[in-house]
């Protein structure tokens, strides 16, 4: 490891252009202070050192400065998070791992509106454009208190770019890179009157993929209006849509893999387990929020949002001649929520709400014949409602200025699994004011989706496909953890240590049989616990340096099972992030990151070792970027420069010449390069 970290040092240096030795540092550089605001945690605005959780935040400066130009790349280098790729490059689906949970357990939210799709509980971040980002906020640990189902492991709250006043925002970029990957961004934002204001934003992205059939066609615009007056209320409404579709290319085929051509058509080649496969989705999102203070001792919160999602999946497969399935998946969400935060005296705090949220879901589905057309007379579609409420109260008491106490109760309703009652506590000690010592507790529970209910038996041939099952239960279960948050130096070093502890009963997974028939089965038991390890140093010299590092230990059981390791979950996790930046506009960054080996797929619940193990790897990610003349930028980013080849997931393979059935694996991006310009006025 210590080869890597000196690779990324000597690479970093060779970038800087005209190093200056200087103590002078850019207040905006000074990004971890606890007294920094946060919203997400009790949905109040609340200072670091009062929030029993940990937290992660980064503000519209720290994107601007970064030359991260993903999400992903934004938080997969924070402590804690893992980010992860089915490695698709073009259609590969990004999510956020806390702690070693699944992508179902961690909310993301854009403007108060949940962007996990309610049918597959997770949330693919990739959509998700970092150019029109104002603010993020993580929130680790469970926020089910607030935000109901799907935040078992922690709450990602993204806040979009509002217009300032007097200001006339307007920028625009392009970029270019390796698989003739294109992608052109542009945002403009102004307020038309003293109190109405817009920001609008757009994105088009294009790519081939690094390998067969992983190219991406994406396109996003967003539009945010605004009404504020001095007197209130505050009003915003926030709506985008998205549309993308993209290649399928499955699992890396075994070695040795052949072409496999049927009346003229290459099902699939040596790099690709499907040339025919392909998905997309198109999601439109709208949020009306309406916040006032009628009385300085009282606020007021109401808001409404809409989400219409669909999903498209094509499946091409053989079966004693070319067949397959077309199959669209579309969820519709109407929420309402309202809260209002009640200052009863100095220093107690009273939070109450509630919300009600309706999701209609339908899969239609349609069989290919031998020429990959549509089969007339085999649609099919399958639809079902599900409504849940949820009541909340949250108490906040800080008895003296070293101590604070957070208490809360919810009350969740779901229409198919009934009532349920969910806790949490907090305890936040404060001996100084560059320290928090913080304590958190807390109940969760996390619905099946609709997908896993309801899907439709699906039959891929040779015995293979997949079926939902209604007799799943929710999970349930606790969360602990206990942490240390420590700045000294002037914010100059800032050291966060937590250590937390998971147990949650009957977590569900999609289990295939000896046959690769994939069923969504409640797990007897998921136990998960570990120590997590950040700190940043700096500014000096114009440069900062961040160290994480996560210890995961997680096991699972199934029913009639043994207590093994949990699949795709790492031990060990580390990251270690150089900045460099001066007063030019230069920005650096070398990224190296490490995940060490995990389980991938044990052939037998009684199997204590998987059946395939995916090896430990590392990588290097460099980035620079440049102001000059005042309005112009320019970046360049190379991702994976040592070029290492790993593996993310697995998946079953069937060979066609021999009939053979192996678990193929999901290969990561190689190197990658990408150039961008941008103007801004």
């Amino acid at each position: 490891m210590l080869k890597y970290v000196l690779i990324v040092m000597l690479c970093l240096t060779v970038m800087l252009p005209g190093v200056t030795w200087s103590e002078e540092e850019p207040q905006d550089k000074i990004k971890f202070v606890l007294d920094e605001i946060i919203v997400s945690a009790t949905k109040t605005e609340e200072k670091r050192s009062d929030v029993p959780n940990a937290v992660i935040l980064l503000s519209r400066e720290d994107i601007a400065k970064s030359p991260a130009l993903s999400l992903g790349d934004s938080l997969g280098n924070e402590t804690g998070i893992d980010l992860r790729a089915h490695g698709d490059f073009g259609g590969a689906t990004e999510e956020l791992h806390i702690r070693g949970m699944g992508a179902d357990g961690t909310q993301i939210l854009v403007n108060g509106i949940v962007m996990n799709s309610p049918s597959l509980g997770s949330s693919d971040i990739s959509g998700i454009k970092v150019n029109n980002i104002e603010k993020i906020e993580v929130v680790k640990g469970s926020g089910s208190l607030l935000y109901g189902t799907g935040a078992m492991a922690g709450t990602v709250n993204i806040v979009t770019k509002s217009p300032s006043k007097g200001e006339r925002d307007f920028s625009i970029s392009a970029s270019y890179g390796s698989n003739n990957a294109y992608e052109i961004a542009a945002e403009h934002g102004m307020f038309l009157t003293d109190t109405l204001g817009y920001y609008v934003a757009a994105n088009k992205i294009e790519t081939d993929g690094f390998r067969s059939n992983s190219w991406l066609d994406h396109k996003d615009v967003s539009v945010k209006l605004v009404y504020n007056t001095e007197d209130g209320p505050d009003v915003s409404l926030y709506s985008d849509y998205m549309d993308r579709t993209y290649g399928s290319p499955g699992v890396r085929p075994p070695a040795g893999t052949v072409d496999f051509i049927v009346n003229g058509v290459k099902l699939y080649d040596s790099k690709s387990a499907s040339l025919l496969n392909e998905g997309g989705e198109e999601d439109m999102h709208l949020a009306f929020e309406a916040t006032h203070n009628p009385v300085e001792w009282l606020k007021l919160n109401l808001k409404g949002t809409y989400a219409d999602m669909e999903s498209y999946n094509k499946n091409v497969f053989y079966f004693y001649g070319l067949s397959g399935s077309k199959t669209w998946v579309t969820n519709r969400i109407e929420g309402v929520e309202a809260d209002a935060d009640v200052d009863l005296f100095k220093g107690l705090n009273l939070l109450v709400g509630g919300e009600y949220k309706k999701y209609d879901w339908e899969n239609k589905g349609v069989s290919l014949d031998e020429n990959i057309m549509e089969l007339d007379g085999t649609a099919t579609k399958t639809a079902a409602s599900i409504n849940s409420y949820g009541l909340f109260t949250e108490v906040q008491y800080r008895p003296s200025t070293c101590l604070k106490l957070v208490a809360g109760l919810r009350d969740e309703n779901h229409s198919e699994f009934g009532s349920k009652i969910v806790q949490r506590y907090g305890m936040i000690l404060n001996p100084t004011g560059n320290t928090a010592i913080k304590f958190n507790y807390g109940q969760h529970f996390n619905a099946p989706t609709p997908n896993a209910l309801f899907w439709p038996y699906e039959d891929w041939g040779w015995g293979m496909g997949t079926q939902g099952n209604r007799n799943l239960k929710p999970e349930t279960g606790s969360h602990l953890d206990a942490g240390i948050e420590q700045s000294w130096l002037d914010n100059k070093l800032f050291l966060d240590v937590t250590w937390f502890k998971w147990d949650i009963t009957d977590k569900i997974s999609w289990i295939p049989d000896a046959s690769y028939f994939y069923t969504p089965q409640n797990l007897n038991r998921y136990n998960s616990q570990g120590l997590e390890i950040g700190t940043d140093i700096g500014p000096y010299y114009n440069m900062t340096l961040s160290l994480s590092y996560t210890y995961t230990s997680a096991d699972e059981k199934l029913f009639g099972g043994v207590t093994r390791q949990a699949l795709y979950t790492s031990d060990n996790n580390f990251k270690s992030t150089l900045r460099y930046y001066n007063e030019t506009g230069f920005t650096a960054e070398a990224v190296f990151r490490y995940t060490g080996e995990r389980p991938g797929y044990y052939a037998l619940n009684t199997d204590t070792k998987p059946s395939v193990a995916l090896s430990s790897y590392s990588t290097i990610d460099l980035r620079a970027a440049q102001e000059f003349m005042g309005k112009w930028s320019a970046s360049l980013q190379c991702n994976n420069i040592l070029d290492k080849a790993y593996d993310t997931y697995t998946e079953s393979f069937m060979d066609q010449t021999s009939g053979i059935i192996t678990m193929g694996r999901y290969p990561g991006s190689r190197r990658s390069v990408l150039l961008k310009v941008g103007y801004k006025y």
